[in-house]
């Protein structure tokens, strides 16, 4: 399914990446979820709110909490599962890579010095075909490895973008650089 404006307004923030990656495997109210970004409870039910407008985020039923009080669980819908970002002339879909490069990198950080297991960085030349068919690889072989219950969680990313041209790369006429 293709992004709506809407859509790409409500990602376009690494918290709300935090937020729905959080409540993937399990439901959290809007106090727990403040605790765990170390937010203010009112900036986390902003972003808890914007997510809900769009079906990123579905409210659970109300619970009693801590000494009684009634709160509200959310849990991630996996919408973003297979969500086209289309390209855009606003920015909006620069803007949700972004944020899901912010996401990443604070969960990194969150993790610990001994959280990685391998990243790998490239440069690569691609006709458009081979971008096309580079990204349906990508994603078969995620396909190939069903989420373990018992396995270690893991949070993965994978990016391709566009490098600006600079003067000191090879030009297509001539191959050589100046």
């Amino acid at each position: 399914m293709e992004a709506t404006i809407e859509d790409l307004k409500a990602l376009g923030h690494p918290v709300r990446w935090r937020i729905l990656r959080l409540c993937l495997d399990r439901a959290f109210t809007n106090k727990e979820l403040s605790v765990e970004l170390d937010l203010a409870p009112a900036t986390t039910l902003r972003h808890v709110r914007a997510l809900v407008k769009t079906d990123f985020l579905v409210a659970e039923p109300v619970c009693a909490g801590e000494n009684g009080a009634l709160q509200r669980p959310y849990r991630a819908t996996a919408r973003t599962r297979g969500l086209i970002i289309p390209p855009d002339d606003s920015g909006l879909a620069q803007q949700v890579d972004l944020a899901v490069l912010g996401a990443h990198r604070t969960e990194l950080i969150a993790a610990g010095k001994d959280s990685g297991r391998g990243a790998k960085r490239g440069v690569l030349r691609l006709r458009p075909e081979s971008v096309q068919s580079l990204q349906r690889r990508i994603q078969e072989l995620i396909a190939e490895y069903p989420d373990e219950p018992d396995g270690e969680p893991l949070s993965y990313l994978w990016s391709l973008a566009a490098r600006p041209q600079t003067d000191l790369e090879p030009r297509e006429s001539d191959g050589e650089f100046d």
